[in-house]
């Protein structure tokens, strides 16, 4: 699960701004409409103080809920990302402009969900009793002091975080959304406080407040001086700000880096972390645009056999990291060059792929002869042709960093795990028939490319290679 959250946080950072911005809108609108759900369960309910607030927070659950199964970026899960900024995946600027715009789209995707609501008139039903118990809400959350918001804020993110944490467990939906319900459950029945909930919530009370009729307020039993606390300037500096800071402390530091601290410790010489370059445009028009995953090799597979190289390996390959084998000067190509002379070049140099790189040295892409072999093929071997490297390039790259472990990578060069140990992420079997270890290694290779670049801080610093490899193990056994 911890690997999963490095993945979680670098692909959070890794998006580019507008669908960040999009998704965080979707995001905060969902939680806004689980507020909707909340106040509509408790309004006029009857019974136990805290069951009717559990079953509150069971419908508000829906919000997270959504974001999970639909696709959204929220502030209070995004500061997980700590976990990948802590393990120098993405850089500082990089994380504060996620959390910006993550925290802009939430509050775009909250105002805009309160204008539907306002337009709607919900505070009338049940006699104006839904806008009555919106207002009591929104006022009971400015009552707080400082140092008490910023503590239920806390509080708050640190469930919200440990639920997200819970889901990477699963690859199944429908046990994802079980997982997150009792967690989100128990802070909104406890009261405690999210700031992209606060977003949609406290506003609507203000705009209630300022907006609604006077027979609302007959039919309510208020009076427009009990909510003289409802402002815009007590909501910022006295809820808003303390929360989303009791927020970032509780999921970002609590949390994230809580885990990563413990982890990384004791995974430090044992897990290859699979990095994604700092990119930039591609020179081509015709290219597509870069849209790279990150992806992170993953031994949380487990299983009572000895997994590979664990106890047989040498320590010398064991101490072995990508560094000390890597070639330090790799060839590389530049993207406008032509599918002919890039061809060519690969040819000349004895090389059956390269990177294609910027002026900057930062990674666009891998071309290999097959990509320019094919391009040349459905055309016919016509004379003429029009495409780049950047147009026929790989736009998906693996790539590893230079402290990574030579063992991890052999690893991840020749072996598939889901070959070799056949079990679901639940642990059940998914072979029907028994086949030895040893049969189920020779069947157990894995897809994938015989060449890795080396990144550091974004920038091309070498590249490693399955011929590489060999020579140095070779050297050791020899």
């Amino acid at each position: 699960m911890y690997q999963q959250a490095e993945k979680y946080g670098v692909a959070k950072v890794n998006k580019s701004t507008w669908q960040s911005l999009g998704l965080a809108t979707f995001a905060g609108a969902f939680i806004a409409l689980a507020f909707v759900f909340y106040i509509t369960v408790t309004t006029g309910a009857t019974g136990s103080w805290g069951l009717v607030r559990f079953v509150g927070g069971l419908a508000f659950s829906l919000g997270l809920t959504l974001v999970v199964v639909c696709g959204g970026e929220l502030f209070t899960s995004t500061v997980l990302s700590t976990i990948a900024w802590a393990q120098k995946l993405v850089s500082t600027k990089k994380l504060m402009q996620c959390w910006g715009r993550v925290y802009l789209g939430n509050l775009l995707g909250a105002l805009l969900m309160l204008v539907l609501i306002m337009s709607a008139r919900l505070y009338e039903l049940d006699g104006g009793a839904w806008g009555a118990n919106a207002l009591n809400i929104a006022l009971h959350k400015l009552h707080h002091s400082w140092g008490q918001a910023f503590a239920l804020g806390v509080l708050c993110n640190m469930l919200v975080c440990l639920g997200i944490w819970m889901t990477f467990s699963s690859k199944d939906i429908l046990t994802k959304s079980v997982l997150i319900m009792l967690p989100v459950a128990m802070f909104v029945s406890s009261g405690f406080e999210h700031s992209i909930a606060n977003l949609f919530m406290v506003p609507l009370g203000i705009l209630i407040s300022h907006f609604a009729s006077v027979e609302f307020f007959e039919l309510a039993g208020l009076s427009t001086s009990q909510l003289a606390d409802l402002t815009l300037s007590r909501f910022i500096f006295n809820n808003l700000i303390p929360v989303t800071l009791g927020n970032i402390v509780g999921g970002g530091i609590v949390v994230g880096l809580g885990y990563w601290a413990i982890e990384s410790k004791s995974n430090s010489n044992s897990k290859l972390h699979i990095t994604t370059p700092v990119l930039a445009e591609c020179l081509s028009p015709l290219a597509d645009p870069i849209n790279f995953k990150h992806t992170i090799l993953s031994n949380d597979i487990q299983s009572s056999e000895v997994p590979f190289g664990e106890t047989t390996m040498p320590k010398t390959i064991k101490k072995l990291t990508v560094n000390q084998v890597m070639d330090m000067s790799p060839f590389s190509l530049s993207p406008e060059l032509s599918v002919y002379e890039g061809l060519k070049r690969l040819s000349d140099a004895g090389e059956r792929g390269a990177p294609v790189l910027n002026s900057q040295q930062q990674l666009l892409g891998f071309i290999s002869q097959q990509d320019l072999l094919r391009s040349l093929w459905s055309e016919e071997y016509m004379r003429g042709i029009s495409y780049k490297v950047a147009d026929l390039m790989q736009k998906q790259v693996l790539t590893v960093a230079p402290n990574d472990s030579i063992a991890d990578l052999i690893e991840l060069m020749v072996v598939d795990r889901n070959k070799l140990f056949p079990v679901s992420d639940m642990g059940v079997l998914t072979g029907n028939s028994f086949v030895s270890y040893e049969e189920r290694l020779r069947h157990a290779y894995a897809n994938k490319p015989s060449s890795f670049p080396v990144l550091e801080e974004g920038k091309l610093v070498g590249v490693i290679t399955r011929e590489d490899i060999a020579a140095k193990v070779s050297a050791v056994y020899a």
